[in-house]
């Protein structure tokens, strides 16, 4: 199976199986010297990993993280860097049933018409699992780019199904388990989740990611855009449906006047551009938006067939998320993150270091 591996330069492949032994990645050229422990990326993955409220997956992985090379005395050595996370929570006999059909929404038919067969417990390789690796590559990403430059990478859930969430204040996106910037729609979140979970259906969400202090002059024009290569990032996550850069799909309403982000000598009056234009970074905010589609296993029975092509009626039982846009904020968080350290390192070769604005 190719399509792996993400990056360029700051390289990072992704490995395992949702209920397998163990999932992770390995990080091909982050610079050395980087203080590095696992600590470091710790907190990263507490943030994502399942069982951390009633609203999420109730599957107990500790997401324990461990560095198996790249780091010598606390320091990254430039030699690549393997991290690995154990599986100790699978239940594989609750995909027993499944085994030889093919749940709606799903990648079992996509899967088993590429390969000629599949993993299913837990959804194996196509599992959101695997998003865990992602979270701890970009930790190590995040914290190259804050050394060196000052990148500021943060996110928040802007929308909950119907429910939206004006942004309030970053310090609200810590304090509760749906990364809402605001605090007042909480208890409003909580209530809707409950009688979904009841109902035993699945919501989307919409996420947005944003990326502060960079400079101007990442990226490459027309193949390697920066804004290209954050939405390819992007739609490799699981359940992303769209993307959206800057005033995205606003842009359609808008006439050239108003979408055209003036300049003047104290900087840009707007952001419709999401901090890129041409494919190179503006040195203004880097800012994208997400639509995560509704899970896909849900109670609810629903038509299918099976390997054989007979019709039957598909109810997924397990543990799920009803909403995987919940635990989706660090994760894009990590993508961009991992974009922006290859990008940087991308330029730098070329370039040097950037140059600075007038």
């Amino acid at each position: 199976m190719s399509g792996n591996t993400l990056g360029t330069l700051f390289c990072v492949t992704n490995f395992g199986e949702s209920h397998g032994p163990a999932i992770g990645c390995v990080i091909d050229g982050c610079p050395p010297g980087l203080p590095l422990t696992e600590a470091d990326i710790q907190g990263d993955l507490d943030r994502r990993r399942p069982g951390t409220s009633r609203h999420v997956t109730q599957r107990q992985e500790t997401d324990q993280v461990e560095i198996l090379s790249g780091v010598y005395e606390g320091k990254t050595t430039g030699t690549p860097i393997a991290l690995l996370i154990r599986n100790v929570d699978q239940r594989s006999k609750d995909y027993s049933e499944i085994a030889r059909t093919f749940r709606p929404g799903h990648a079992d038919f996509t899967y088993y018409s590429k390969f000629g067969l599949r993993d299913p417990r837990g959804g194996g390789r196509s599992s959101a699992r695997l998003t865990a690796p992602t979270v701890a590559a970009g930790a190590v990403a995040r914290q190259w780019l804050a050394a060196q430059y000052g990148v500021v990478i943060r996110g928040y859930m802007s929308q909950l199904g119907p429910i939206p969430m004006p942004f309030s204040s970053w310090e609200h996106v810590s304090t509760n388990p749906f990364f809402s910037a605001n605090a007042d729609v909480v208890p409003e979140l909580e209530a809707y989740m409950d009688q979904l979970r009841r109902d035993g259906d699945s919501v989307g969400a919409r996420i947005e990611v944003v990326a502060e202090h960079l400079p101007a002059g990442w990226g490459e024009p027309i193949y390697d855009r920066l804004d290209a290569d954050i939405a390819h990032a992007m739609m490799g996550l699981n359940a992303v449906k769209g993307v959206e850069i800057g005033a995205g799909f606003h842009s359609v309403t808008q006439r050239g006047s108003e979408h055209g982000d003036e300049i003047t000598p104290a900087g840009f009056v707007g952001n419709n551009s999401g901090g890129v234009l041409g494919g190179i970074s503006t040195g203004q905010p880097i800012t994208v938006s997400l639509a995560i589609k509704p899970t896909s296993s849900i109670r609810i029975e629903r038509r299918s067939v099976d390997v054989e092509g007979k019709p039957l009626l598909v109810q997924t039982l397990g543990r799920h998320d009803p909403c995987v846009g919940i635990r989706a904020t660090p994760i894009a968080e990590a993508l961009l993150a991992i974009v922006l350290a290859d990008h940087a390192l991308r330029h730098r070769a070329q370039c040097g270091e950037p140059v600075k604005r007038v």
